[in-house]
């Protein structure tokens, strides 16, 4: 027990900010809903109480699968948080299941809702304090991306960044967008049923958020699918094979895969060296180039081999540095 609580401290801190933050949004809906009624502020807290069982599942996630490995795990714990993932967007799916149905019995049978000042009141309160969370979800991950930027760069430059992100941290971005971006809907909603009588508007806007929440759902299951079975990332491949040639023991290279492991990245790599070199300047140089590689963003495992050179080039797909890449660290 004493591990689970040591990896906990660990894990991915936007999820449990987020986490912590959305099980308050979504009493504080759900309150509003009682005494109201209003359909979008349903949807509103269906998408609010998913966001939070979600991201707590998440930030547990993220924590276990900084597990060292076992005997029975050699390789370690690092996609857990990939299944993790698959299995928590299972319960944003029902809930935008039920934020749909919900939304069309609206639209098909409109009903009055009541509380119109606590509704607009609430859902004011709730979309500061999504921007709040979808800021510090943007500002990480500029900082996983290694990109600085001004006071608006989080909820600007960071869509440029989310692929460099880790897959909690944009999971986090994603949900709180999506979640800014329905409050907003639902607050318009509200304004235009109460000051014009169209009450089939707020179905509307139900089922508009539950289909936002399907985007989530596919794009989410989709990435962390890839993870699961094993992923290449080849923007590291190309920085990583950029770094290698550029060290002037290393003739060429054989082989290299970049292999994401939830948060982090297993780097195996095979490089023609000289053949004149001695047993001990080859395990001295086999030692620098993986404490090099190491020391690149993500990257916690590393596997070098060697081959003797044989005068031919084959590595031939090396392209462009990556600019969203931090520039390549050399000892």
């Amino acid at each position: 027990m004493s591990e689970f609580f040591t990896l906990l401290k660990g894990g991915n801190k936007p999820s449990l900010y987020a986490a912590v933050i959305n099980t308050f949004i979504a009493i504080m809906k759900g309150v509003a809903f009682f005494f109201t009624g209003n359909v979008a502020m349903f949807a509103e807290t269906m998408h609010s109480i998913g966001d939070a069982a979600n991201q707590f599942f998440v930030f547990i996630g993220s924590a276990l699968s900084k597990k060292a490995p076992t005997k029975k795990f050699p390789n370690g714990f690092g996609r857990l948080l990939n299944i993790v993932l698959l299995g928590a967007v299972l319960i944003v799916g029902i809930m935008a299941y039920e934020t749909i149905i919900e939304g069309w019995h609206q639209m098909t049978h409109p009903v009055e809702a009541e509380g119109f000042i606590i509704s607009v009141v609430v859902l004011t309160i709730a979309i500061a304090l999504e921007t709040f969370v979808l800021y510090k979800a943007g500002k990480e991950i500029l900082h996983e991306a290694g990109v600085k930027g001004g006071a608006l760069a989080p909820l600007t430059t960071s869509f440029a960044h989310m692929n460099r992100a880790k897959p909690a941290t944009k999971l986090v971005f994603l949900e709180d967008l999506v979640a800014t971006a329905g409050g907003v809907l639902a607050l318009a909603a509200v304004l235009i049923a109460h000051y014009t009588g169209f009450l089939a508007i707020e179905g509307a806007a139900s089922i508009a958020i539950g289909l936002m929440m399907f985007y989530v759902v596919a794009r989410v299951f989709l990435e962390n699918a890839r993870g699961a079975i094993g992923e290449s990332d080849e923007q590291m491949v190309n920085h990583i094979a950029h770094l290698l040639t550029d060290h002037p023991d290393v003739k060429d290279i054989k082989t290299l895969e970049v292999i994401k492991e939830g948060e982090f990245l297993h780097v195996e790599a095979k490089v023609e060296i000289d053949q004149v070199l001695s047993v001990r300047e080859a395990d001295d140089l086999q030692d620098r180039l993986a404490e090099l590689i190491l020391s690149q963003p993500s990257v916690n495992d590393v596997l070098v081999s060697f081959d003797a050179d044989d005068g031919e080039t084959h590595w031939k797909h090396l392209s462009t540095r990556p600019e969203s890449l931090p520039p390549l660290e050399t000892n």
